[in-house]
């Protein structure tokens, strides 16, 4: 077959298969355009939500490390007034409260605290949000605000999740602030559940020591022994293994 006869058969089928495709789109074209709308109305929408949602992540970050600023401030405590009526001997920074510098941890809290709440309010359930929430549950229990730590702490298990990492912290978090808060029953509830259900994902020996220690406040013996027996058996090389030890001769020597 010659080339100018192959050329016209292609041209043939060009203009047949463009014939074939308007009359398969002619009687659509109303609902063939409507389609196309809504397809352009989703991408956009979508390209939308992703602009917004990383925007939202800047803004939160942006919280976060000004709040988080004021949490790791240097604490430089002021010395003791030479003569009575005098100022104690302490930079400059310390003595007028400067940004950067605190007195004691207590003002270093207090001011990282509106901060914290702001970022974790202003973007709840954002990684940024989470964190935030995490950290101004750790101020609130060491500023001794126990019930609003426990509130937070939970907050943070529900919204990241309680096999998530934040979330595994904030029920220790919770736990620890029970305990402080005088609510044994309940700090040993949790660490118990924690130590059967997630060990493999938590430092059991760190748990463990909080158990024997909270039951030895309890005056339950047993269950005390049974926790330190635990560490010297199955974590020789802990760092609370000593402590564990030394709980064992005691409370053995004290029956």
């Amino acid at each position: 077959m010659r080339r100018d006869e192959r050329q016209h058969l292609k041209e043939n089928e060009l203009a047949h298969s463009l014939a074939s495709l308007q009359e398969f789109v002619g009687p659509r074209s109303k609902a063939l355009g409507v389609v196309v709308i809504a397809i352009v109305v989703v991408a956009v929408i979508a390209i939308g939500a992703v602009v917004i949602r990383q925007r939202s992540q800047t803004q939160g970050q942006a919280l976060l490390a000004d709040a988080l600023v004021a949490l790791d401030a240097r604490v430089v405590p002021a010395t003791p007034a030479a003569q009575p009526g005098q100022a104690g001997d302490a930079p400059a920074a310390a003595q007028f409260g400067a940004t950067g510098t605190f007195s004691t941890e207590a003002a270093k809290l207090s001011a990282a605290l509106p901060k914290l709440k702001a970022a974790a309010d202003a973007y709840p359930d954002a990684p940024a949000g989470i964190t935030a929430r995490y950290h101004m549950a750790g101020a609130l229990a060491a500023l001794g605000r126990h019930d609003e730590a426990i509130a937070a702490f939970d907050d943070v298990t529900k919204r990241s999740g309680a096999n998530s990492l934040y979330g595994r912290m904030a029920r220790l978090g919770k736990a620890d602030a029970q305990a402080r808060a005088g609510q044994l029953d309940a700090a040993i509830t949790t660490w118990k559940t924690m130590v059967t259900q997630d060990a493999a994902n938590l430092p059991v020996d760190a748990i463990l020591i909080e158990l024997g220690r909270a039951y030895v406040t309890k005056g339950n013996t047993a269950e005390a022994k049974q926790a330190f027996t635990q560490i010297v058996d199955q974590h020789p090389d802990s760092p609370y293994a000593q402590e564990a030890r030394t709980s064992l001769d005691s409370l053995s020597s004290a029956s």
